[in-house]
């Protein structure tokens, strides 16, 4: 009688079942790559977008708040000059 193991192809992951007594591969299915990603790296990622999100709406901020001081010193010398 054939002893039959399955195995795990690491480069494709396919399932293989193999003849021990021939060395001979019976059977093969493909499978799709399994791509998990851990729920902690996941997290981190979600962190990092975050990060990014608030440094810009900073940035943003502090842009909008130099524009606005430039506006009232042009209208200030503007009202200066007119006197």
């Amino acid at each position: 009688m054939a002893k039959i193991i399955e195995i795990e192809c690491p480069h494709c992951h396919s399932n293989l079942w193999i003849d021990s007594e021939n060395n001979a591969v019976v059977q093969h299915k493909k499978t799709q790559k399994k791509n998990f990603e851990s729920f902690d790296s996941l997290l981190k990622k979600e962190k990092e977008k975050k990060e990014k999100a608030d440094e810009r709406f900073i940035l943003a901020k502090e842009l909008e708040k130099e524009k606005k001081k430039k506006a009232e010193d042009i209208f200030k010398k503007s009202l200066d000059q007119h006197k």
